[in-house]
């Protein structure tokens, strides 16, 4: 099937300067710190809408890609890729082994003539849980052959560590399960992996409401990528909104730096001392 010319990662990417505050990955910079993935929406218009208001940096697709409908697998699919004009991020969702990911990551970037790859290597088709012992390998592989890596992981520590020593310069720890939405259930690992990682980190998968991704953000996460929370709510496009919205919160109160919590109450207001209407004028 020919395919058309996709936006690039690159077409995304500003010229700001090393103050500005924008999504580095692979040395390129994006204005967005939200990712959004493309299935399940209740149609081709709600997605679109819902990318329109979201704005994210990147929008994922699949080629095993299966939807409800023609409308989500055909070339009409394709044509709405185009038209989005957001940076396409190929991923090998459904792949169990390691030549079936490098396989299916060779294949997209062919047809979407980009070495953006976000890896998935699924060790248990029920949970979705990524393959702990083989995925390193595979992004090995995937790296050594002129990929950029994006893998999609457990906020295990170590193995996160060795997918960077390895060269993946960004890594996906999952909050929970994908599809779950059931948001941060190791906060503790969480926490831990980005205090000791220094490479941008995106939550990927188990997010299922906006205050889980204002929560990551304040955490110190570098962005969230979403697909269920969004496309299976009452309202994607709004929803959409609501999640880009407490991204950015998140993160600037990242950045504003909270105060530390106490074991005991505080006034906010000083009462020691005489009331100011006492004093003189």
């Amino acid at each position: 099937m020919p395919h058309p010319t996709l936006p690039l990662p690159h077409a995304m990417t500003t010229s700001a300067s090393s103050s500005d505050d924008s999504l580095v990955l692979y040395g390129q910079r994006f204005d967005s710190r939200l990712l959004l993935g493309t299935s399940r929406y209740p149609s081709p218009a709600v997605l679109e809408a819902a990318v329109q208001r979201a704005r994210p940096a990147m929008v994922t697709a699949s080629l095993r890609r299966q939807g409800s409908n023609a409308a989500e697998t055909g070339a009409s699919f394709w044509e709405l890729l185009r038209k989005l004009n957001v940076p396409v991020l190929p991923n090998t969702a459904g792949c169990m082994t390691v030549q079936e990911a490098v396989t299916t990551a060779q294949m997209a970037r062919e047809v979407f003539e980009t070495p953006w790859i976000k890896l998935e290597l699924i060790g248990d088709d029920y949970t979705l849980q990524p393959d702990t012992l083989n995925l390193v390998e595979a992004a090995s592989i995937l790296i050594k052959d002129g990929f950029q890596v994006l893998p999609y992981t457990t906020e295990d520590l170590v193995l996160c560590q060795r997918l960077v020593d390895v060269g993946c310069q960004a890594v996906m720890p999952w909050a929970a399960p994908i599809g779950t939405g059931r948001g941060p259930v190791n906060p503790y690992a969480m926490q831990t992996l980005r205090e000791r990682l220094k490479v941008p980190l995106i939550v990927d998968a188990g997010l299922g409401r906006p205050s889980h991704a204002c929560q990551v953000m304040e955490w110190g996460y570098d962005a969230v990528l979403l697909n269920t929370a969004v496309a299976l709510s009452e309202d994607p496009v709004a929803m959409a909104g609501a999640f880009a919205d407490a991204v950015n919160a998140g993160h600037a109160a990242h950045r504003a730096g909270a105060m530390a919590e106490q074991s005991a109450a505080q006034p906010s207001t000083p009462v020691l001392g005489t009331p100011f209407w006492h004093h003189a004028g």
